[in-house]
């Protein structure tokens, strides 16, 4: 279908992100520019900007706007950052950074998804590095970022997505147990400090690897 013929649907989503407390301007553009009808499957499609959650397939999820907006609004992005994102699944919080005007590096541990992802973000003309690897570990050969999100909840924050920060930079991720997770936002100050802000009640895939869950 044209893009145009979800227009309404996605103003739609937008109020409800400002009800929600979103109030990033930057953010909410972001999110209205990109067609999230594109990264979920045909059989759900007429749900794609509900502020819900969908499966994408191998256990994963299209996360919720909300959930997007709000990591993205907790990174401060402005346009030019360098973006590490853990976990592409569908591809379309990557498609918000980019959106937002960000350089974005996105890792995802099943080549499946990560295949599709890269091959709908070229259609829509996103030039964003897409690989298949132990997202807990980052990816080093890019450090340091500008901030890092991951869409993933893990049991600790893991250190190496830590030590790839830029002086100033935060990174946004899930932590908890299996079954409910708090968003830590954490800023990487001077002489290797860390600060923490904590943003509860989430709900997310599990976040596999060295520095995670096991498989």
């Amino acid at each position: 279908m044209a893009d145009s013929f979800y227009q309404k649907s996605r103003t739609d989503l937008i109020s409800v992100l400002r009800k929600k407390g979103i109030s990033d301007e930057q953010v909410l553009t972001a999110v209205s520019r990109v067609p999230r009808h594109e990264f979920i499957q045909s059989s759900l499609v007429h749900r794609a900007y509900e502020d819900v959650a969908l499966p994408i397939g191998l256990g994963q999820t299209i996360s919720q706007p909300y959930t997007v907006a709000i990591m993205t609004q907790s990174l401060r992005v402005s346009p030019g950052m360098k973006i590490l994102e853990i976990g592409t699944g569908s591809g379309y919080q990557a498609a918000v950074l980019k959106a937002a005007g960000c350089q974005v590096f996105s890792i995802e541990r099943h080549l499946e998804l990560m295949t599709k992802a890269r091959t709908t973000l070229e259609r829509l003309g996103m030039d964003i590095a897409c690989r298949c690897a132990d997202g807990t570990l980052g990816w080093s050969q890019f450090a340091p970022f500008d901030g890092i999100i991951v869409t993933a909840g893990g049991p600790l924050i893991p250190d190496p997505l830590k030590k790839q920060l830029k002086t100033g930079a935060r990174l946004v991720i899930p932590v908890g147990d299996d079954k409910v997770q708090n968003l830590h936002v954490i800023t990487r100050l001077a002489d290797d400090r860390f600060s923490t802000e904590v943003i509860e009640g989430f709900k997310f895939v599990p976040l596999i690897g060295k520095e995670g869950w096991s498989a």
